[in-house]
Formats: structure tokens, C-alpha cells, sequence
């Protein structure tokens, strides 16, 4: 089917071309945009001064005088504004789709005859008292997030969510026409994904025949190759840290000689172990720091990630776009993306270390077993977890709607 080149306004609240902007996911979607879909203009972030002042301002105060939250970002003030500011941003210009990931506040007074794609992590429902900022909410602020959230999917012409688990809170929750949801799992957020033969080739134990940007720590067959775990996240305690901790001194206790490498966060005193390396930081903007990220998920073993609370973590794409299998939790959309035995597992919530070190023992001793693990993991990237894969299923989207608004002499 021959589809002609779009013209996409890119709609978003934070710099689109910033990689550090929802952990780069703005960047690789603007480019997968440009590949599969049209041209993209990538307008100003949108950020108002009642959203950058005003609503913190009073989010503080509430925290502080009433230890309760208020969600800012979705005050009907804050995102009357910016749906204004939205509007100003694409006056005067001709768009046949508006793409506008995360940006509910910004779509839900947006008064505009083209349609929206309103790609998307999460609900508002299912945010609320999971995650910090979104608990002890003033009954207010809870009510008048729950309005704006309402207002933008009534407004969007189509909703994407990065889950299955996210998709059904929209039904469910929100009773939005089932035509109009899909999920789609975001990709990868890296500039250089290796090719199938280079991410497998030392996880299979192949002999290097490709010249690798990275060269992969466990080649050699040495008789006591060191497990090595990779910690990638920002925010120690959400994303289960002292659980990563725990897991550690369990396979040592075991007598498998692991590593852990801790990158993202910085864990608090007193939680630092030996055998254990953080790096508390790396810029995707930054070359050099980018080709570090893939250097740690081209040499580790496993992707540990025994997270609290989360949607639809990057990481993991990430990881198995290397062959890399994850070891996670099953919470929010996580165990969509993780399927037990095919690109890694997603424990219980209870789970503690001794359960996450067990399994993680009992896969790295049975060689095959983790071969067979880290092949289905890559096929796992390949098929479903890549920005490929996303943008060719969004680009029958666009046409849809685009087609649909013509038809209704939009």
C-alpha cells in the first residue's frame, strides 16, 4: 500500500530533542515519526508559567502545611493554559495529524480541527497512589486531574498506551470507545542497536567473527566467568535497589561469583556492597556516555530491575535489544513487556532477593538454558520492543484517523 508523506506536528512538553526528556523516548519517537510516518515539525516544548510556578508553588505548600499532594501539572488552571499555549504554537500552520505523547494537559482544551494521537504511559487512575507524586493527593486536585484526564482522551482522536495494562485503565476506568485505544510497546532509546549476530555473540558463546563496538567481557572461556548484573535506573528506592543489594550477597552466599553494576542512582550510605560499581549517572546527549550505557548492557549478564512502581520501562527494550534478559517485578505494565521464560521474568511483588538470586542462579548455571534466554530476548526486540515496530503499527493509526477526519470534511 503506497502512503504519501504525512505532515506531523509534534506536540510536546518537555525539548523533543533532548535525550534526557522521558529517558529519550520524545527523541527515537520524533525520528521513528520521520522514518515510517512524514515530515515532523517539532514544535516548542510547552511550558507555562502557571505550570512551572504557580502550580509547583502550591503543590509545595500543600506538602508542606497539609502533608497531602496536588498533581500541578493537571490543575484545570495550569492545563487551560497550556492547551492555550498549544493552540499559539500551531497557529497559522497546516498539520494532517497532531502527534502529542504525554501531553494530556496540553490536548484538553486544545481547540483545533486536526486530529490528535495522544501516545501515552499511563492513567491518571492508575497513577494515583502508585506512584509519590500521585499519592495523598488533596481531593481537589485528585478531582480536577481526573476532569483534565477525561477532557483529553474525549479530544483525542486516538489513544496509544505503551501496554496492554495501561490501554485497559482507559477502558475501564474511563469508558473510552474501544476503537479509539491500542498499545503499542515504545522502543528502544539508544542510537546504536546492535545487529542480531553482535548482540548474541558472546551470550551464545559464538567465536567473534564481527567487529563489535563493544568488546563483550566474557569471551575467552575463562573456568569462572563473573555473573554480572546491571542496575540501570533513576531513583534507588523505586526501582528496588536494596532488593538488587540483597540479591548480590544471595548469590555470593550461593557461591557464584557476582557483580553488580549500578547505574542511574546513587544508593543511600550504609547500602554500598562490595563487589558492587555505580555510576551515578550517564548523558544520552553525550556521545561518549551514550557508548558507555551500550557498552554496560553489551557486558552484563542480566538486567536486574526489582522495581516498586512503573508503566512501561525503557531499560528493558533496551537490555533485550542486546540479548540482555531482565530479571524484574510483575507491577504496572512491566509483565507485559517481561514474559516469564521468553525475555526474561517478572517475580511477584513480595519477592525479596533470596527469590530473585535462586532464579538467577538456577539460569546461569544451565548454560543452554540462558542461551536459549538471551536468542528469545533479542527475537523479543526484534518483534515487539523496537521503535520499528512501534512506528509501522502508528502509521496505520494516522491513516485511520487522517482518513476519518477527511471523510467528515475535517
Amino acid at each position: 500500500m503506497h502512503h504519501h508523506r504525512l505532515n506531523i506536528a509534534f506536540l510536546t512538553s518537555e525539548p523533543a530533542r533532548d535525550k534526557r526528556s522521558y529517558s529519550g523516548s520524545l527523541y527515537y519517537m520524533g525520528r521513528a515519526l520521520e522514518q515510517y510516518c512524514g515530515t515532523v515539525t517539532y514544535l516548542d516544548p510547552v511550558l507555562s508559567w502557571q505550570k512551572r510556578y504557580l502550580g509547583r508553588l502550591l503543590h509545595e505548600t500543600a506538602r508542606r502545611v497539609l502533608r497531602k499532594n496536588i498533581a500541578y501539572d493537571r490543575l484545570l488552571f495550569v492545563a487551560r493554559k497550556q492547551s492555550a499555549i498549544a493552540a499559539r504554537r500551531l497557529q497559522g500552520q497546516r498539520f494532517d495529524v497532531i502527534v502529542a505523547p504525554n501531553c494530556v494537559p496540553e490536548i484538553a482544551f486544545l481547540r483545533t480541527s486536526v486530529p490528535i494521537l495522544l501516545p501515552l504511559d499511563v492513567t491518571f487512575r492508575l497513577q494515583r497512589d502508585y506512584y509519590p507524586l500521585y499519592s495523598r493527593l488533596l481531593a481537589c486536585s485528585a478531582r480536577q486531574a481526573e476532569i483534565v484526564e477525561a477532557a483529553a482522551f474525549q479530544n483525542a482522536a486516538a489513544l496509544l498506551f505503551s501496554s496492554p495494562w495501561a490501554a485497559r485503565s482507559a477502558l475501564e476506568d474511563y469508558g473510552i470507545d474501544q476503537r479509539k485505544v491500542s498499545s503499542h510497546f515504545f522502543g528502544a532509546n539508544l542510537d546504536h542497536i546492535p545487529t542480531r549476530a553482535q548482540a548474541l555473540a558472546h551470550r551464545v558463546g559464538a567465536t567473534l567473527a564481527v567487529a563489535l563496538p563493544w568488546t563483550p567481557l566474557a569471551v575467552g572461556g575463562s573456568r569462572t566467568p563473573t555473573c554480572r548484573l546491571l542496575f540501570m535506573g533513576i531513583g534507588w528506592q523505586r526501582k528496588g535497589g536494596d532488593i538488587a543489594c540483597e540479591t548480590l550477597l544471595a548469590l555470593r552466599a550461593m557461591g557464584i561469583d557476582a557483580e553488580l553494576l549500578v547505574c542511574g542512582s546513587t544508593p543511600p550510605s550504609g547500602q554500598a556492597a562490595e563487589h558492587m560499581t555505580v555510576i551515578p549517572y550517564l548523558d544520552k546527549n553525550d556521545a561518549r556516555q551514550a557508548r558507555e550505557i551500550e557498552k554496560l548492557y553489551a557486558q552484563s549478564d542480566f538486567l536486574l530491575l526489582p522495581t516498586r512502581a512503573d508503566c512501561a520501562p525503557n531499560v528493558f527494550k533496551e537490555a533485550n535489544a542486546f540479548g540482555l534478559p531482565a530479571i524484574t517485578t510483575s507491577t504496572g505494565g512491566v509483565a507485559d513487556i517481561v514474559r516469564d521464560g521468553e525475555n526474561g521474568y517478572a517475580l511477584p511483588y513480595e519477592a525479596r532477593g533470596d527469590d530473585y538470586a535462586r532464579l538467577i542462579a538456577r539460569l546461569w548455571r544451565d548454560k543452554p538454558r540462558y542461551r536459549q534466554l538471551a536468542q528469545s530476548s533479542r527475537a523479543a526486540y526484534d518483534e515487539r520492543l523496537s521503535w520499528d515496530a512501534w512506528a509501522k503499527a502508528v502509521r496505520e493509526i494516522i491513516d485511520k484517523i487522517v482518513r476519518a477526519d477527511c471523510e467528515c470534511g475535517g
